[in-house]
């Protein structure tokens, strides 16, 4: 029985169209009134074609139900009242789309394509309607400092900072945080983050704590870190398959976080650069635990406490980048590859990313913690103050 309720959904009615082709939530639609009397208005034959090409262009599954009712209607319209003999009991698809046809009784072929071409209106209207919902959730982002869209079953989250270089201030934090919720709630596959303009991020934008007043600066730090926290730990917890588009230049924590991802594509004109030390600072993002995990004891230490920049290559050789594509093709090439990725079955994708991340949960969070306890420390530094003072006034000289 399990196996035939299988060949249900995975059939499909004698009508073109690429709606068949794969099996997504199933859309809301008026219910049909079937038009059985003399006065059901007359549609022609090339109504009932347009509505059959309108079909194919649906993007997503009706449902089962609804598949049998066009098949019935289609059956009735082309053919007349079902003559053929029942199938089988054990025969659970073709029994199914008999009695669907079967129960139309002796339904006029014109009403027949009328209520036909009803149904498919009424489709196409619903799944305009959602698609009109869709673009309006987009359009009125809530979101200040991102750019988040949901297509072909990807949830892309773009930095949106490119005057500042994606740098990532308070504000940031706190949208990629509730961008991460509602993507881990959304029916997308995969999650996509990458970078609005020439750099992926500069990081931490340093000039935020400048601007807390003396008096208030341990509060601010403690609030801040519970927010860089909280942040990082949704990284660490988020479920789905996700994907770091790096398309220009990384630093700082945009860099730490790749040991968090599950997939990173770069460009070859990308670089990958974690200034700490020089800032007076420490490693972030659990990349303590992830970098050395990833590369070696020996070369995360180049990176994370010497401050070495690699190129694009160099990241890759090292464990950090998955591909490198060249510049000209970077984004035609990776979005052709995650489309076909985002149709794998995506609860096989959880459970396997589960499987792979599970056992590290717990020292993950651990790590999170350590390193947010010591950059408090840090930031508070006359080191730490300093280097960042030096910093700005080297930069404001550009």
């Amino acid at each position: 029985m399990i196996s035939a309720i299988s060949q249900l959904a995975r059939w499909r009615p004698p009508i073109p169209g690429s709606l068949w082709k794969r099996q997504l939530p199933a859309v809301s639609f008026p219910a049909l009134q079937l038009h059985t009397t003399s006065m059901a208005m007359r549609v022609s034959q090339e109504d009932f074609e347009k509505a059959k090409e309108q079909v194919s262009l649906l993007k997503k599954d009706p449902g089962n139900e609804v598949k049998l009712k066009l098949y019935a209607l289609f059956k009735q319209a082309t053919e007349g009242p079902c003559t053929t003999p029942k199938p089988g009991m054990l025969d659970f698809v073709k029994k199914a789309k008999w009695d669907a046809w079967n129960a139309l009784g002796s339904l006029p072929k014109d009403a027949a394509r009328q209520n036909y071409v009803d149904l498919v209106s009424s489709l196409v209207s619903s799944e305009s309607l959602s698609q009109k919902k869709t673009s309006f959730n987009d359009t009125q982002s809530e979101y200040k400092t991102l750019i988040v869209t949901k297509e072909d079953n990807i949830t892309k989250i773009m930095l949106n900072r490119p005057s500042q270089k994606n740098a990532i201030n308070i504000q940031m934090y706190k949208d990629i945080t509730l961008a991460l919720e509602a993507a881990e709630k959304d029916d997308s596959s995969l999650t996509v983050i990458t970078g609005n303009g020439e750099y992926y991020s500069s990081g931490n934008d340093l000039s935020e704590p400048l601007k807390i007043p003396p008096d208030e600066i341990q509060k601010k730090l403690e609030e801040n870190m519970q927010i860089l926290r909280t942040f990082i730990d949704h990284f660490i917890d988020f479920s789905k398959p996700l994907v770091a588009l790096v398309n220009g230049p990384a630093i700082g924590i945009s860099v730490t976080l790749l040991g968090l991802f599950d997939i990173v594509y770069a460009t070859d004109r990308a670089t990958f650069h974690t200034p700490f030390i020089h800032l007076g600072l420490c490693p972030e993002a659990c990349s303590s635990f992830t970098f050395p995990k990833i590369m070696g004891s020996v070369k995360a230490a180049e990176i994370l406490i010497f401050g070495r920049k690699l190129t694009a290559q160099e990241a890759y050789a090292r464990g950090l980048v998955t591909e490198v594509f060249p510049e000209s093709t970077f984004q035609k090439e990776v979005w052709t590859r995650l489309k076909a990725y985002s149709q794998l079955p995506p609860v096989s994708m959880k459970k396997s990313k589960q499987l792979i991340r599970s056992f590290e949960k717990e020292t993950l969070h651990r790590v999170n913690l350590e390193e947010c306890n010591l950059l408090q420390t840090r930031f508070t530094s006359d080191e730490c103050l300093n280097a960042i003072v030096n910093f700005l006034n080297r930069k404001s000289k550009l």
